[in-house]
């Protein structure tokens, strides 16, 4: 069965190309996917593997905790276990992602709507649904914390529902758990704001009827990257995801609910959700490092499973960043927060926006980079409005110039540390509210920003390591002498920072070059009587102070 033709990659075209450029790796080793599966590809973000190293994992020997084995493989990391994955999903180079993005936002294409699918090969409803060992429990889906989480639970998910007055549809990443061969339990957000398909639910409750839904398990990457994007509520994410693909997606009317789904799904899971009764949901380890602790949740009655007759099932390594869920959020939502500050507010001397993402899983902080020389002004303009831009993330915004590199602590440290006056340079904003994390607001519990300029406030002296030439040729001796692998970790060359002199420049030359004894006689010239030690002196002022 086929669908109508199209040039995007689904599913099984994308691991295909993964696998041509060699960022897949195939495990056909029985894995036990309730202990072993989770934690075997955890260990490239926690191993010390570089990101660049980490590869999707195809499982096709699955078992579970009872030895009972599974005809259906299962894929981690396929759509962003590094950026270099989320790029070959893209179809373009990693640079060229946020003008990606930003001409599909602008720039939306429609679905097109077919009667005939490839996710509508197989269908299993009714007595199909029902029974150990069918329906959803026929499905190899991992538990993703073993020894914490409750449940195999569904993590790299496409929610489909509908606004039930503007017919608009949502398509969200919430996890959904378990519970029986019919019925699973969905989280979907309930921070401030909410998500589009928590609105959705308050207005089915407010009409006393349940909500009709679809969780796609296998979209095809343009697609399945919409999920985890944060867009505006009432914008369709299918549209968008026409944009990024340059032609209408490919949608269809799923089996037995009336929502639009893609037609080159690997997998749907369709139901109504209870708008009445809520049950127990988690523990479940979360994306922002601790442990989801129970709470009451949707329950899903599941109306039908459709899928391709040889389906593959995505799952998301989440929990502590880094992780391919913090991943996938990442590389789409810098974009964004750069796009906003630039053109929305117009804020001159923008380079780039990053969410920091070890353990606090891009929600925590973001690190804004600015020319050297932008305006305090436009300084203090960017902080606010990343710190603001979007509810649940920039609790500590940092400004830094384009010298720090932001994902290194130790550089972000040191620029906090001779860049920054805590009197001037530090502000608290008071009543936020605590967004996604171990503490939301159940109780009215609010929180504060942290805003920080760590930018240079004027010329420096250079960084006092080598310069790149030496560093470099000190690099190939280390080679030579086996003295095994280096993983340079910037900075690890010298470079100036605008307070450096062309003399400077020629006197470190002819130290390097074991002439120093020149550089004794050039200052023994300049000797002066009646200073104070300490007094400096800079040569393009000839002595003056």
């Amino acid at each position: 069965m086929a669908s109508a033709p199209r040039n995007y990659p689904d599913l099984h075209e994308h691991l295909k190309k993964l696998e041509e450029r060699g960022l897949l790796r195939k495990i056909d080793r029985a894995i036990d996917k309730d202990t072993e599966l989770h934690p075997l590809v955890r260990w490239q973000f926690v191993g010390g593997v570089e990101e660049a190293e980490r590869k999707a994992f195809l499982f096709t020997n699955i078992r579970d905790g009872r030895g009972r084995k599974y005809q259906i493989p299962v894929v981690v990391g396929a759509i962003a276990a590094n950026p270099a994955i989320y790029s070959v999903g893209m179809q373009t180079d990693l640079h060229e992602i946020q003008a990606k993005w930003d001409r599909a936002i602008a720039n939306p294409i429609a679905p097109r709507v077919v009667n005939h699918a490839v996710c509508h090969e197989v269908v299993h409803e009714g007595a199909a649904l029902q029974g150990e060992g069918n329906g959803l429990d026929r499905l190899p889906i991992p538990i993703s914390t073993p020894g914490f989480d409750s449940a195999p639970t569904l993590t790299a998910t496409n929610v489909i529902t509908r606004d039930p007055e503007t017919g608009v549809q949502n398509m969200g990443t919430y996890r959904a758990a378990l519970k029986a061969p019919d019925r699973l339990v969905v989280r979907m957000a309930t921070r401030v704001g909410g998500a589009g398909g928590y609105q959705h639910y308050l207005k089915y409750q407010a009409r006393g009827e349940k909500m009709p839904c679809a969780i796609v398990l296998g979209c095809p990457p343009y697609v399945a990257f919409m999920g985890p994007q944060k867009l505006p509520l009432g914008v369709d994410e299918f549209t968008v995801a026409g944009g990024l693909a340059g032609e209408p997606i490919n949608v269809v009317r799923a089996h037995s609910v009336d929502l639009l789904v893609p037609a080159e799904a690997e997998l749907v899971i369709e139901g109504l959700i209870d708008t009445e009764y809520l049950e127990p949901e988690a523990p479940f380890g979360e994306s922002h490092g601790h442990v989801a602790l129970e709470e009451y949740n949707m329950p899903m009655q599941v109306t039908a499973i459709t899928h391709r007759k040889a389906p593959v099932i995505p799952s998301y390594i989440s929990q502590v960043a880094p992780s391919e869920s913090s991943v996938v959020k990442r590389v789409a939502y810098e974009p964004l927060f750069t796009t906003h500050l630039r053109h929305t507010l117009g804020i001159r001397g923008v380079k780039h926006v990053a969410l920091h993402e070890p353990l606090t899983g891009l929600l925590r902080v973001t690190v804004i980079t600015l020319e050297k020389g932008t305006a305090r002004t436009e300084v203090w303009r960017a902080l606010y409005g990343a710190a603001f831009f979007k509810g649940d993330c920039g609790k500590i915004c940092i400004a830094v110039n384009e010298d720090i590199k932001v994902d290194n602590a130790d550089a972000l440290l040191w620029a906090m540390a001779y860049r920054m006056n805590p009197v001037e340079d530090v502000q608290v904003v008071p009543h936020r509210g605590q967004g996604h994390g171990p503490k939301r607001e159940h109780a009215q519990e609010e929180d504060s920003t942290m805003l920080m300029d760590a930018t240079m406030k004027g010329d420096m002296p250079p960084l006092a390591l080598p310069k790149q030439e030496y560093m470099e040729r000190a690099k190939e001796i280390w080679s030579e002498l086996d003295f095994g692998p280096l993983r340079p970790q910037a900075p690890w060359f010298g470079y100036s920072l605008g307070d450096w002199l062309p003399e400077w420049d020629e006197a470190a030359k002819r130290a390097a070059e074991g002439r120093y004894l020149e550089n004794g006689r050039i200052s023994a010239q300049k000797r002066r009587k009646g200073l104070k030690p300490e007094t400096k002196y800079r040569p393009d002022r000839d002595g003056e102070r």
